[in-house]
């Protein structure tokens, strides 16, 4: 029998506590910067994009605004897309992906859309590489009303005046050989449960909402991507991440009941992107051009069907 992974914080079987959180919080260390690496690039869009400081999160020392970035043109008669990235803010390319795609393709989409793109939510954890956000708690599961996560709740009043109106929204994720190294472990041990090892996918895949699946949607970024990077298969039992593969690369969730981020609005087409950037085969620039392949297709496909 496979011994449990041991996570250094807490007790075995019992919840965290405010003591275990600070603990928890003391070993999480600055490894890159917000403002130099995030901030600096969507600052320069400013010529060509609307640009608003959508909400701010002050964790002490540590102040964080919060910045969406919009159609400088925006026109109610137009579809409008939906881009977040960094929900998770050790995910680097779904940050540098919803970036990469504003500053080279969002031109190709003026006139045809509206843009709203939120390409960092969680900065906090974007510069420590971490998974959670300073009070341990996971935004990712967090978009649900009186939220416990001030990054959650911040998008959800972005995207309010906008949730029975967008046609599209991509959420931009990563999954790590940490999801199953570091995260999984602590998340047991934060909740007081067991940890049960995983699989971690070779490969790009998709989540879709179980409620509202969108097959042809999917497919279509599906397809996208696997010119750029590869594709991950199922495991031995037919699942990804302990969830069965519905298509090649493709499983659901229901988003809106898990507290989501893509079930933040009722958007037709919704999706959420899991990058592979451990792979031997994947490069982080391969990485961002997945994302933005996957944002470009889901435009699209959108498109196509409202023609």
């Amino acid at each position: 029998m496979n011994a449990e992974p041991f996570y250094p914080i807490g007790t075995p079987g019992t919840p965290w506590g405010p003591a275990e959180v600070d603990q928890w919080r003391a070993q999480q260390q600055v490894q890159r910067s917000y403002a130099e690496d995030v901030v600096s690039n969507i600052e320069r869009l400013r010529e060509r994009f609307e640009v608003e400081q959508y909400g701010q999160l002050d964790y002490g020392t540590d102040p964080f605004p919060l910045y969406a970035v919009r159609s400088r043109n925006w026109d109610d008669q137009l579809p409008s897309v939906l881009v977040t990235g960094g929900v998770h803010g050790y995910e680097t390319s779904g940050v540098h992906g919803a970036l990469q795609f504003l500053d080279r393709h969002a031109a190709e989409y003026a006139g045809r859309v509206n843009l709203l793109v939120a390409p960092c939510v969680s900065p906090w954890a974007y510069e420590r590489i971490q998974r959670w956000n300073v009070d341990a708690v996971d935004p990712n599961r967090s978009f649900v009303k009186d939220s416990a996560s001030g990054e959650s709740a911040a998008v959800m009043e972005l995207v309010a005046p906008l949730r029975d109106k967008l046609l599209v929204h991509v959420d931009l994720h990563e999954t790590t050989d940490t999801d199953e190294s570091e995260f999984r472990p602590a998340l047991a041990a934060r909740d007081g449960k067991s940890s049960e090892p995983g699989e971690i996918p070779d490969g790009f895949y998709l989540v879709g909402d179980s409620e509202d699946p969108q097959p042809g949607f999917q497919q279509a970024i599906i397809d996208a991507v696997a010119e750029v990077t590869h594709i991950a298969p199922a495991d031995a039992s037919g699942e990804i991440i302990g969830t069965k593969m519905v298509a090649p690369g493709v499983i659901n969730y229901p988003v809106k009941s898990l507290g989501l981020c893509a079930g933040v609005s009722n958007a037709r087409y919704r999706t959420t992107t899991e990058v592979y950037p451990d792979s031997p085969r994947a490069t982080p620039q391969q990485c961002n051009d997945a994302q933005v392949a996957a944002v470009r297709a889901a435009i699209d496909y959108a498109l196509a069907q409202q023609a």
